[in-house]
């Protein structure tokens, strides 16, 4: 197993429990032993809009007997392109109800500032029946793109009369039924999308009970993570539905002018466990240690802590962990990570067992999954395969071949490394994108997501994550997104922009500082920065530069701030800070 030369397969010692054949068997269920319990919530004023399961499960019964009736089939699925909530549950669950994939779209595909022919190009691909569209705003934009797709604004119109149908169409509903196609970021090419099936699913949440025991009782989320991407659609919502547990739907974002609204929800309801990204975290994490109301309701009933999405840095853990032991100490309160892919419903590996794998690792395989670790130019490209991996991609035979391996098991294009190749259960460390990771002119491998996590490291809480560059360079050079709040403060400028702040010596100073220490500990080349550019301005949503979960998306970035790369890279320039 330590040869580096051989795949290395890992499995779980573990067997996978029960798993459900269909999904909406749990709303079954709720509905029956639960039908006042609160299924979804959403804000309306300064209360909860909430939708009990027993309500919902008679609106999914007289929606899916409408889409039918509009022309839905497996093959013309229903796309949604709306933000979580109430009616975009009921569309949604209708569509697997009976049959029918459902494909929750991306709402940035629909800003104003988005290239219309970015989505009319994933409506080609999806060919729907119809469109679910949240607002009129929305809806006008679909058109504008050039569709001539039916578009519904109102839930109301997608009724039926004929449930015996959907009911009917249930029955004929199995483990291999497409519940969902789900569209990939795009991060590293044109955005695919993944057949996500009722077994993938139903396995997914088989995993979570079994690692994490604490999820499944009397679960209470309060999330923001958005329903096309599958973090927040199947992962945490599956964990509100498989458990008959309550899904607040926070309108929040973790960027400027959305984050308030989270830290509003978050004083009324306390979760049971919190699910976010890295940049998530470092928000709700200066929030929390500001004000101890909050921190007293946001850890009193929490039993779970869970990253994903990205690695979370060691300073942002550490705090993480002194908030835990003073508003939590009478608790176990578990602080994981996990890893997965759109394509693996999403998790396949994680911190559980025992003993646990180191805390910044991506953990171990979970139960049913088997995880291979194929050679790839001197390092590992992770594969998987179990019950939670999608058997292809919607209409496209090309990409669906060349996903899999001979033995048939899915390549992830991202880079890992045993942690300690003599004992597989201290866990997996990520490596990045093998896509996104890059040779110097010295012929040296550069994993750009490990440098992105010790840069991030080494400035916290000052920077929020940086964009790695120097690709056939003699050097490596790093574009920086700073924290607005904590650079006004280093420069002690409360009110000044980004604009002042990239420039501010005191700023600049800070992040010297701190890369200068990173360099210091550095073991080569590889992984030592000589430049630095401060961006004056926030990542680019509308331009895909940052993904609907918060990540910045590497190569896009790069693409879109080809100026600052050659300012960066070039000649010495006042702007661009000299590292030793």
């Amino acid at each position: 197993m330590t040869n580096a030369l051989a795949p290395i397969v890992l499995t779980s010692d573990a067997s996978l429990a029960f798993v459900p054949e269909r999904v909406l068997d749990d709303l079954v269920r709720w509905a029956a032993e639960r039908p006042h319990a609160t299924f979804v919530a959403e804000r309306d004023g300064a209360g909860w809009r909430t939708l009990t399961y027993g309500d919902a499960l008679l609106r999914v019964r007289a929606t899916a007997a409408g889409i039918l009736a509009l022309g839905a089939t497996a093959e013309r699925p229903v796309a949604v392109l709306a933000d979580n909530g109430i009616d975009h549950a009921i569309v949604a669950h209708a569509a697997m109800y009976c049959g029918v994939p459902v494909s929750p779209l991306s709402t940035g595909y629909a800003r104003g500032d988005a290239d219309p022919q970015r989505l009319r190009a994933l409506l080609d691909v999806l060919d729907p029946a119809l469109i679910y569209a949240g607002d009129d705003g929305i809806a006008a934009r679909v058109r504008a793109s050039g569709s001539t797709l039916p578009v519904f604004t109102s839930i109301v119109e997608l009724h039926g009369a004929d449930v015996a149908r959907a009911d009917a169409a249930f029955a004929s509903v199995n483990a291999g039924t497409v519940a969902k196609v789900l569209f990939t970021s795009g991060s590293t090419g044109t955005p695919k999308g993944v057949l996500t099936t009722n077994l993938m699913l139903s396995s997914n949440q088989s995993m979570i009970a079994q690692a994490w025991p604490q999820t499944t009782i009397d679960p209470v989320l309060v999330d923001w993570l958005p329903w096309s991407h599958c973090f927040g659609g199947s992962h945490n919502f599956g964990i509100a539905l498989r458990n008959g547990g309550a899904y607040y739907v926070d309108a929040g974002k973790p960027v400027p002018g959305l984050f308030a609204t989270t830290l509003a929800n978050l004083r009324e309801i306390a979760p049971t466990s919190y699910y976010n990204v890295p940049r998530g975290f470092a928000l709700l994490l200066d929030a929390l240690e500001r004000d101890a109301a909050l921190a007293t309701t946001f850890f009193s009933r929490v039993r779970l802590l869970c990253n994903a999405g990205a690695a979370l840095p060691d300073a942002t853990r550490a705090r993480l962990e002194a908030l835990t032991a003073t508003y939590a100490a009478d608790r176990n309160v578990a602080i994981i990570s996990s890893w997965g892919t759109t394509e693996t419903a999403p998790l396949a590996t994680g911190c559980w067992g025992s003993p646990l794998p180191a805390h910044d690792s991506i953990g171990v395989p979970m139960p049913g999954v088997a995880i291979k670790l194929a050679p790839d130019g001197g390092r590992y490209e992770i594969c998987v395969q179990g019950p939670n991996v999608t058997p292809g991609y919607w209409r496209n035979a090309a990409a669906t071949a060349a996903a899999f391996d001979e033995e048939g098991f899915y390549r992830t294009g991202d880079a890992v490394a045993l942690r300690d190749p003599a004992d597989p259960a201290r866990g997996i460390d990520f490596r990045g994108r093998i896509a996104e990771n890059f040779k110097l002119s010295s012929g040296t491998w550069v994993n750009v997501g490990s440098l992105r996590l010790a840069l991030s490291d080494a400035a916290a809480p000052l920077i929020e994550d940086v964009i790695v560059a120097g690709h056939d360079t003699d050097a490596i050079g790093v574009l920086v997104f700073f924290a607005l709040d904590h650079a006004r403060n280093a420069a002690g400028l409360p009110e000044a922009d980004r604009a002042a702040l990239a420039r501010h010596p005191a700023v600049r100073e800070c992040i010297r500082s701190a890369f200068a220490a990173h360099n210091a500990n550095a073991a080569g080349g590889s992984t030592r920065v000589t430049r630095a550019l401060l961006l004056d301005d926030a990542p680019n949503r509308g331009e895909g530069e940052i993904t609907d979960k918060g990540s910045i998306n590497q190569q896009r970035a790069l693409a879109l701030r080809a100026a600052a790369v050659a300012l960066l890279l070039g000649p010495p320039h006042a702007d661009v800070i000299a590292l030793p």
